[in-house]
Order: C-alpha cells, then sequence, then structure tokens
C-alpha cells in the first residue's frame, strides 16, 4: 500500500508539473503572437459540478496556474480567469489571488438549464462578494443565454431584454456564444444587441480569421478557444500557424479602418 501511495503521488506530482508548464508554454506563444488578452479556464476539468460542490482544491489549482501565466503575460496585457461550471465567486477569489483583470461570468441574470444542472442568477451576491474581497476593479463579464443550455423557462425573455437586466445588474460586459463550443454566436444575436448597450459587446464561440470581419465593426471583442487549436478542436494542442494568420486578420482589418 505504501508503495502504490507513492507511486501515485509522483505520477500526480509530474502530470501537475507538465500542466503548469504547458499553460506556461501557450502563454509564451500569446504573448509572442501579440493577442490582447488572455482567459485561462478549467475546461478540462470534466464532468462540471455546480458551484456549490466546486472544492477548495479547484481555486487552490487555479490560483496556481494563473499565476503561472501571469508570470509570462506582462500586468499591460489583461488576463481573465472562468471557473467551471458557474464557479463565479471562486474565479473572483483566484482573480484577486493572481492579479488577473476579469472574470467570465455565468448565470448572472436569469436561471437557465445546462448540462451539470440548475443554474440561478448570481449578480447580486457576486458583487456584493467582490466588494467584501477588495476586488472591484476585476471585471466581471457575463454570458448570455449560455451555450450547452436550454433556456426554455426564458424564452418570453428576449435576449436584448436578458442584456438590459444584466446592464442594469451592472455587468462589465456582455458575452454572447453559440449553442455549443466552437458554434459561432448567430448573426441574428449580434444584430439584435450591436449598438444598443452601453457596456463591451463580447463574441464568446466560433470566431475563425474566416468570418472574423462579420463581427469586428459590431463587438467591442472576441475570444478565441477551439480555432487556436489543431483541427479546430479545443481538446487538442495550441496550433501556432492559426494564432499567426488570425493575429494578421486582425491586424489587416485595423489597418483597413484606420
Amino acid at each position: 500500500m505504501q508503495n502504490y501511495w507513492h507511486d501515485s503521488c509522483e505520477r500526480v506530482a509530474r502530470d501537475w508539473e507538465k500542466t503548469i508548464e504547458k499553460a506556461q508554454h501557450e502563454a509564451e506563444l500569446y504573448k509572442q503572437h501579440q493577442v490582447d488578452g488572455v482567459l485561462i479556464e478549467n475546461m478540462n476539468d470534466v464532468p462540471y459540478v455546480r458551484d456549490q460542490k466546486i472544492g477548495a482544491e479547484t481555486v487552490a489549482c487555479m490560483t496556481r496556474l494563473s499565476q503561472a501565466v501571469r508570470s509570462i503575460i506582462p500586468l499591460k496585457i489583461p488576463c481573465g480567469v472562468q471557473v467551471l461550471a458557474c464557479g463565479n465567486k471562486h474565479a473572483l477569489a483566484v482573480a484577486k489571488a493572481s492579479e488577473l483583470q476579469f472574470i467570465r461570468a455565468e448565470g448572472y441574470v436569469f436561471g437557465h438549464i445546462g448540462d451539470e444542472g440548475y443554474t440561478d442568477s448570481c449578480a447580486g451576491e457576486l458583487l456584493r462578494y467582490r466588494k467584501k474581497i477588495d476586488a472591484e476593479d476585476v471585471l466581471v463579464f457575463t454570458d448570455l443565454k449560455k451555450k450547452h443550455s436550454s433556456h426554455a423557462i426564458t424564452a418570453d425573455v428576449s435576449l436584448l431584454e436578458t442584456a438590459h437586466a444584466a446592464e442594469f445588474f451592472l455587468t462589465d460586459g456582455i458575452i454572447i456564444t453559440g449553442t455549443a463550443t466552437g458554434k459561432a454566436a448567430s448573426a441574428e444575436d449580434l444584430d439584435e444587441l450591436a449598438g444598443k448597450l452601453k457596456v463591451p459587446l463580447i463574441i464568446g464561440s466560433g470566431v475563425t480569421k474566416d468570418n472574423i470581419e462579420e463581427y469586428f465593426n459590431k463587438a467591442d471583442a472576441v475570444i478565441i478557444g477551439s480555432h487556436f487549436k489543431h483541427n479546430g478542436n479545443w481538446l487538442e494542442d495550441i496550433d501556432e500557424q492559426a494564432v499567426e494568420d488570425f493575429m494578421r486578420s486582425i491586424c489587416r482589418l485595423r489597418d483597413a479602418t484606420e
């Protein structure tokens, strides 16, 4: 039993060090290609549990990883964190401890059913917690009618009404997505919100070098995940050529609008 325990602990330690090294390697690539910001997320931590069941070990590991990334990415480049599923208070604590500038929050206004269970709205509790831990300089960007979820219970509330509710509840930015990871946000959803918000509008899934022009003049920012991976698959490693090609597309679009 002692040998088994010793061997198991050694393996876990090696795997954990590899995880940290990989996160720093990816941070180096993003730094080299001059991305505008970096978002850290425990996407591989499947199956997800709801926020009430997220353990201290998740917060500890995400804090360690965030600090490792922050050691590579200079403070002038914003870094943020999301803790799945709906670990918004956990993410705030990680951001506070790791000098991150924002979090991505789920379930900010209105309830919905996700694949991990029911998610209730959290804006009031979350922003009070942010004040309590003296983290009001950490921005909270919030998903609306988030992907991988059913929104039948709020089907009579439009996307724009949901966005205005999030603004009323003091969100710092609004994120819209497609129906699943890697799926593009619909043109209809974008048009419903573009130019009608007081806070930044962010596209949170499905953006590629081939469709970025559709979003460029209507959204304030985009979050890239799957497109930066080999074969467009979020499970695979970063494809440096994909990052380079995308950043070139962004530069061309910026030059064209100046």
